[in-house]
């Protein structure tokens, strides 16, 4: 568009294009009457995006200019569509007034919609945060920022090293990024949708601090708690400007900036979060995850919440007791109940009152902004008979507005419409001027009427009339003989050829209302409605803090329902390391597991901080490990946990490798991946950290793989001390808890039945027997004909490893069952994985002399070495 003449085009054209210039990133809606209208590039992807009609108007430079429009009524969905593809739109609206613009009426782009600045409620989920999210990075350090349009809530923190950073993009999600032109780590914009590239300079951190001094009437920022964290700062301050700048007006509902500590908090990478499937499940949906589980909250605002403590667990002992001691209240004679039914008449509060600060508020938002304030006292009668100290924390923050609900009460209509747009919002009473106004407009016949009886009356003419006409306006008609007994205050207006027209001082004082009382009223209702948002604006700051309380509270009597409806107890926490739990249960696969869940115990202490699980396939290890990662989760969040009792110990990392998938973008594969994230996991673990692992070392060559298993295991047991549950199919490794100690074996049981099996799911102290590979086959279908081939295979790989050798020594440090030679059938002798023993031939070769041996003696030697090869005897 940057080749086109200007002044070749129509002036409306040319406005269009002056505002386009300004906006080249963004698509377009150029407001004409009562559609949004696309021209140019931006209506060929509209049309493709939308799936709209690609149309043309006029000419540029001889060709046809494209064109696509959408109903100006019907926007919210178009919008939301883009929104979810990524793409930031313009809104253009017309701000003249059509009747007085010479020329083109002027126009102006009033907001710019972006994927991470939306608060309209057709453009959200209404069950996810949405976050525009900054970030910046100076070394090693990452500084991140987020804020939540909808809400307000606005949020910093620090990082070191990459995959740190990596972690925390994942566990936020941010619907838009936005980075420095001159960022050079690829890892972190990759296939990442909504990402905005802006100019070094917006990320300064002089101006930083001083646009948030400004937005916060602060004189620093000591008082959040933040001031040090400079690379964090400097992300905020891009982020504030950016969010300004779209908005195109102040940000009264952010009003402050909190700090996330990483410390508090129990740290999960992007490969843990994935594994345990916390809200997400390893296809991309909510459904049999952990949220899904847990979620029945009254309120999208209390989802919301158990969404973001479910990804960010707390280490904060004191403030997880005071939440379970909440829970424990509500769970007594089944008081959530009463507190859930109030709760459901609550409205989406956080949101309404970002739109009520951004003046985007619709008029069913405050209608369901007095249904809501309307309930607090009931909850705060419901509150006060409780004991927790938490929960009287929550009541006084919640507080009641009744004020608040008896302006809205007397301001709005029983089922306010939609918008504000064609009024009927204010209700009768509310205002004078309005209900006259709006009198007028509804009974001017009658009044009409009633005006002609009375003139009538007072004129002794029985033919006179009141009439209208839309060049005229209101009139009173005599005929040209009554004309003459027209009264004093009779002004002429109109003469016919056989009647005269008059107006009178009370008439005319009507036609101007009249005319005029429609868009009056409609201009009086706006100016009330606006009036009616600053009067609730005044108390935001309470409001928001109130949204925030019942958002917690109705997260609590949820997990205080979970817990009894799911028979979940409440875990003991203690700052001393270790887990110890009796009667376990994986709480999503038993809740969509059709035949009984067999609870199972786990304990980890300091004498017993691994556990290498062994057992068959589709045995139970994967849940049995996993149900031990999110039994510790919800212990972190404050919620009772499936199991019949449990001890739990702070953590301060979780760690999973489980799974087998590539990366085919990033050019890695299977194998790579597992060993990434285990050399993340041997990097990073703590004696603190619970790491799952299963399965390390199955990507490679079978001695390859058992040699890293083994590696990896004892630098976990040995080096780290992290309590691992260590889950593998290499036998060899049972014999770990015989060398160092710490470690256990425990197996998933199974038994065989007529050539099939029977999986026990029970856990059992020792290492299993058998893995039982081939009867998982035949349950998965494998042909019989493959099945017998496997078994006669089987047979004589297992006659090999039978047949007997020269016993040797293991190698120092290695592991015994790993060292035994294998000799191959009919063919040469195979040393162990770990074997240090020389082969028989070298052995033989050793005790040789070739200078002692005359030729016959050297030939026979020769026919015994070949035997050796062979594996006869000489």
């Amino acid at each position: 568009m940057s080749n086109i003449d200007n002044s070749t085009h129509t002036p409306m054209m040319q406005q269009y294009l002056r505002i386009k210039a300004e906006h080249p990133q963004e698509l377009v809606f150029y407001r004409m009457g009562d559609f949004y209208e696309l021209f140019y590039e931006d209506a060929k992807r509209a049309a493709e995006l939308l799936d709209v009609t690609l149309t043309a108007r006029g000419k540029s430079n001889g060709e046809p200019i494209p064109m696509a429009g959408i109903p100006f009524h019907a926007a919210d969905g178009y919008l939301a569509k883009l929104v979810r593809a990524g793409v930031s739109v313009a809104i253009c609206e017309q701000i003249g007034d059509p009747a007085t613009s010479k020329g083109p009426v002027e126009r102006k782009v009033v907001r710019i919609v972006t994927p991470g600045t939306v608060s309209d409620e057709a453009l959200l989920d209404a069950g996810r945060d949405n976050l525009l999210v900054a970030l910046q990075q100076r070394g090693d350090t990452f500084g991140m920022a987020s804020l939540d349009m909808a809400s307000g809530r606005f949020q910093i923190l620090e990082v070191e090293g990459l995959d740190a950073a990596l972690g925390e993009l994942q566990r936020i999600q941010p619907a838009e990024l936005l980075i420095s032109d001159d960022l050079t780590t690829p890892e972190l914009v990759e296939n990442r949708r909504g990402l905005r590239r802006r100019a070094p300079w917006e990320f300064e951190l002089d101006s930083a601090r001083r646009l948030l001094t400004q937005q916060f009437g602060t004189q620093d920022l000591a008082g959040f708690g933040c001031d040090h964290l400079d690379t964090a700062l400097a992300a905020a301050g891009c982020l504030l400007g950016y969010a300004r700048e779209t908005q195109r007006t102040a940000l009264p509902h952010v009003r402050g900036l909190s700090h996330e500590n990483r410390d508090q908090a129990v740290i999960m990478d992007a490969a843990t979060r994935r594994n345990l499937e916390l809200d997400i499940n390893l296809g991309g949906h909510e459904e049999n995850t952990l949220f899904s589980v847990v979620n029945r909250c009254a309120t999208t605002m209390g989802a919301r919440l158990l969404r973001r403590w479910l990804n960010r667990p707390l280490r904060d002992l004191h403030t997880l007791q005071a939440r379970q001691d909440a829970v424990n209240e509500f769970g007594q004679d089944y008081r959530f109940e009463i507190l859930h039914r109030i709760l459901k008449r609550v409205g989406d509060m956080e949101r309404i009152l970002g739109r009520l600060a951004l003046r985007s508020a619709r008029p069913r938002d405050l209608s369901r902004l007095h249904a809501s304030l309307a309930c607090y006292p009931e909850l705060q009668s419901e509150l006060s008979r409780l004991t927790s100290p938490h929960l009287a924390e929550l009541a006084n923050q919640i507080g009641e507005f009744p004020e608040a609900v008896a302006l809205l009460g007397r301001a709005l209509v029983e089922n306010p419409p939609v918008v504000i747009r064609d009024g009927g919002v204010i209700a009768e009473g509310y205002d004078e001027e309005l209900d006259e106004l709006r009198n007028i407009s509804s009974n001017a016949g009658q009044y009409l009427v009633d005006l002609e009886t009375r003139e009538r009356e007072r004129t002794g003419i029985t033919t006179l009339k009141v009439g209208y006409n839309r060049v005229h306006g209101y009139f009173i008609e005599l005929s040209r003989a009554q004309a003459e007994q027209a009264p004093a205050d009779y002004i002429r207006r109109q003469t016919l050829k056989n009647a005269e027209r008059f107006i009178t001082p009370e008439l005319k004082e009507f036609e101007d209302k009249a005319l005029s009382a429609k868009s009056r009223a409609l201009a009086r209702e706006k100016l009330l409605y606006e009036h009616l948002i600053d009067k609730l604006n005044d108390d935001l700051q309470l409001l928001q803090q109130s949204a925030s309380a019942v958002a917690e509270l109705d997260l609590l009597t949820n997990l205080a329902e979970r817990a009894d409806t799911l028979g979940w107890s409440r875990p003991t926490l203690t700052k001393e390391a270790g887990m110890d739990i009796e009667g376990g249960r994986h709480p999503v696969v038993e809740q969509v597991s059709d035949a009984p869940f067999v609870p199972n115990d786990l304990a980890f202490n300091e004498q017993r901080h691994m556990l290498v699980v062994t057992g068959p396939n589709m045995g139970g290890k994967s849940t049995y490990m996993r149900q031990a990662a999110l039994i510790a989760v919800l212990a972190h969040i404050g919620s009772f946990v499936p199991a019949a009792r449990a001890r739990v110990g702070m953590l301060d990392r979780i760690f999973t490798r489980i799974g087998s998938s590539d990366d085919l973008a990033g050019g890695r594969s299977t194998f790579m991946v597992e060993m990434t994230e285990t050399a993340n996991i041997l990097h990073n673990a703590t004696p603190r950290s619970l790491v799952l692992m299963d399965e390390i070392g199955r990507g490679t060559s079978t001695f390859d793989g058992l040699a890293l298993a083994w590696a990896c295991a004892r630098h976990l047991a040995e080096n780290v001390r992290a309590y691992t549950l260590f889950a593998t199919h290499y036998f060899e490794l049972t014999r770990l808890p015989e060398e160092r100690p710490g470690i256990a074996n425990v197996h998933l049981d199974a038994t065989e039945h007529h050539d099939s099996i029977v999986f026990l799911h029970k856990v059992q102290e020792g290492p299993a027997s058998k893995s039982y590979g081939l009867q998982v086959a035949k349950l998965a279908g494998i042909p019989e004909g493959v099945l017998a081939q496997a078994k006669q295979q089987l047979a004589e790989l297992e006659g090999q490893q039978h047949a007997p050798t020269e016993p040797s020594k293991p190698a120092q440090n290695m592991p015994a069952a790993a060292a035994t030679p294998v000799p191959a059938a009919n063919g040469p002798v195979q040393g162990g994985l770990f074997d240090s023993t020389p082969h028989p031939v070298v052995e033989a070769l050793d005790g040789v002399d070739p200078d002692e041996l005359t030729p016959r003696q050297a030939l026979e030697q020769l026919y015994a070495l070949k035997a050796l090869m062979a594996g006869k005897n000489p």
